[in-house]
């Protein structure tokens, strides 16, 4: 059975090592390696032959926080898999985090089965957010929401919208629906300037807010 590697950058020691001890009590999963900061995380990062599966990053550290680190790997490493790590659901910092690509987002106080659930969705489905989570991000968008915002997407618009939410690569899509990939690169273009989102991600809370896709509880 194969072993899922697992970096954490967090600056706090003993929270580092009581979370690496408990991913390691997992059976899929192992640490390969520990960071304090977002920089010392990047210079191991570039000095290691090996991609860690999933990143758990902790959002205050000195130095270079997670915003920061989130930001550098948007454009270095945009499929590295990162779980944002914090002590509160500030809404403008979970939205600056998935914006920067981060996959999932859990508060540090979260049950351990709930974690390792998270850190299953992550690498089954590509995302894990927590109802609580997502009722914060929900919330918000819908305060920014107006009539004009409001959209009645096309049929097609909506069966991408939907497998986007899904395990398939866009390549895959394109053969679902029958489609080159240049025209799904064309609708995901399309709907990331509809909906105002920059990431499949975004794609994903759009879908969860009209309840075209159901949200697994966390």
């Amino acid at each position: 059975m194969k072993k899922y590697s697992i970096a954490i950058v967090d600056d706090h020691l003993l929270f580092a090592q009581s979370l690496q001890t408990l991913v390691s009590s997992f059976d899929d999963y192992n640490v390969v390696f520990h960071a304090a900061n977002g920089k010392e995380f990047i210079e191991m990062l570039n000095g290691n032959n090996s991609i860690p599966d999933i990143v758990l990053l902790d959002i205050n550290m000195p130095i270079m926080d997670g915003i920061e680190t989130m930001g550098w790997l948007k454009e270095n490493k945009p499929d590295l898999k990162v779980i944002a790590l914090s002590m509160d659901d500030t809404e403008d910092t979970i939205i600056k985090m998935l914006r920067f690509g981060a996959k999932g987002y859990l508060l540090k106080d979260i049950h351990p089965n709930i974690f390792k659930q998270a850190l299953s969705d992550v690498i089954e489905k590509g995302f894990y957010f927590s109802e609580r989570i997502t009722n914060t991000l929900l919330d918000t968008l819908d305060k920014k929401e107006s009539e004009k915002d409001q959209l009645h997407l096309k049929d097609r618009e909506i069966e991408f919208l939907k497998l986007a939410c899904s395990e398939m690569t866009y390549k895959e899509i394109a053969n679902e629906m029958c489609l080159s990939p240049k025209t799904i690169d064309g609708y995901r273009e399309s709907l990331f300037e509809k909906l105002q989102v920059k990431s499949r991600i975004g794609l994903v809370l759009y879908a969860i807010k009209h309840e075209l896709i159901e949200m697994e509880e966390g």
